[in-house]
């Protein structure tokens, strides 16, 4: 039963147009971090780096070394789209991705962190065995089916994403509506919708069109009789996000994965007119590889369905320590306010230096830095290096204060703890966080 549902041979047309569309996308995004300036002002100005915590090896390469290196991503990512060389080009804008994504998380988003994983996912699929320079270059590698695992892996994935998307809003904020006024708050002035924005039943139907269309947009596209009007909604859905909050080609990505959910005589007629399905729809072919294969599939589903969980798992309310936030698919559910300063104290000594964070952050950075526990960690280690340098040895100590979704400011860190001396643990809460109020 498994080998008849992973490798019945199925029409690949969803997976050949995706690859053309896939490979645009990951281009545009490359070329597009270049000539808007992102990776100026956030690989190239910032003195200090907030890697993903035990990635500190990575850093952006000197002078304009990143341009270069987005430029080269771009190149790979085209070569992906025409299907040149297809396995070499997706492997290293996996690699390359991967690098810039662990480098940085002043401007961390969630939709960078699945590109990562459909990178990865398409590194090991067949994408190249149709309308392909690869194919056509060799006649051996041209094929118009694929194995029925290469669309269970993309749908599985896509469902995980959108039902913790869906089950995170769960909370009151979201629920009451409280928290969709405070982020329309934040788009008052654009033009000709920012006053729309602004009324209550506007709020309202965020909240529970935003959960249900998460909560139901895959089981509704895989449905023949509601998959039109599913996607009618996933086109509404996804250029409201790309207008109000301009999220780059995460939006456009969800609308060329509905690909996989319509028929390959509908993606034929539409884009592959000259593909004609003669295969053997009830073959099975099983793969040499069948239980590495199946070992590693299942090794990555329950990672992806794990690591959203273990914020359940530490002490405290998520929206407030941040520990368990990334990589849980927690899209677009608080808005933050921060505030604070460090103070550095010579062990033996009772001078108190107050850092002037900005001769080290940018502006984003100063933004974030006193609301995430695991940036505040790593500027107080930050400091405690750079004194060290000058021969002290010193105490790092934060006074921080939060406001979630325009609650009040509270205080967010224990201010009489040495954070510098503190070790950081991924999967253990920080006790120097102070308790929440949220609840």
């Amino acid at each position: 039963m498994l080998n008849k549902w992973l490798f019945t041979r199925i029409d690949n047309s969803a997976l050949v147009v995706f690859r053309i569309f896939f490979g645009l996308l990951i281009a545009l995004e490359a070329f597009g971090a270049i000539f808007t300036n992102w990776i100026r002002h956030t690989l190239m100005e910032p003195v200090e780096t907030f890697n993903f915590i035990g990635f500190e090896f990575l850093q952006p390469l000197p002078g304009d070394g990143m341009l270069y290196y987005y430029g080269v991503m771009g190149f790979f990512g085209l070569m992906v789209m025409v299907g040149f060389k297809y396995r070499i080009a997706i492997i290293a804008y996996t690699i390359m991705w991967t690098g810039v994504y662990l480098m940085q998380k002043s401007s961390y988003n969630n939709h960078y962190y699945l590109l990562m994983l459909l990178c990865i996912i398409m590194s090991f699929l067949p994408a190249n065995r149709y309308a392909a320079i690869d194919s056509w270059k060799n006649p051996k590698l041209r094929d118009i089916s694929m194995p029925r695992w290469v669309w269970v892996v993309i749908v599985l994935q896509m469902w995980i994403v959108y039902t913790y998307a869906a089950i995170a809003k769960i909370y009151p904020d979201w629920m009451d509506g409280s928290f969709p006024e405070v982020l329309m708050g934040s788009k008052e002035d654009y033009w000709l919708v920012g006053g729309f924005l602004q009324q209550s039943w506007v709020h309202y139907s965020i909240t529970g069109f935003g959960f249900l269309f998460d909560l139901l947009i895959i089981p509704l596209l895989l449905w023949r009789k509601t998959r039109i009007y599913a996607f009618i909604a996933a086109i509404f859905f996804h250029l409201f996000n790309s207008f109000i909050f301009h999220i780059g080609i995460f939006p456009y990505l969800s609308l060329a994965l509905i690909l996989f959910f319509f028929p390959s005589e509908k993606i034929n007629s539409i884009f592959l007119r000259k593909k004609k399905p003669y295969y053997n729809k009830n073959q099975i072919i099983i793969s040499p590889y069948r239980n590495f294969l199946i070992a590693v599939m299942a090794g990555w589903f329950i990672v992806q369905i794990s690591l959203p969980l273990r914020h359940w798992f530490f002490q405290d309310n998520v929206l407030w320590t941040e520990e368990g936030h990334r990589l849980s698919w927690r899209m677009m559910l608080r808005s933050k306010s921060s505030s604070g300063t460090f103070k550095v104290v010579e062990k033996g000594k009772n001078d108190t230096i107050y850092i002037n964070d900005s001769n080290y952050l940018s502006r984003k950075q100063m933004r974030s830095v006193y609301s995430k526990p695991d940036m505040i960690w790593q500027f107080s280690q930050r400091l405690k290096r750079d004194y060290a340098k000058q021969g002290k040895d010193v105490q790092v100590f934060v006074d921080s204060r939060v406001s979630v979704n325009g609650r009040p400011f509270r205080r967010f860190i224990d201010p009489k703890v040495d954070i510098a001396a503190e070790k950081w643990h991924h999967f253990k809460h920080h006790d120097w966080i102070l308790p929440s109020k949220l609840d």
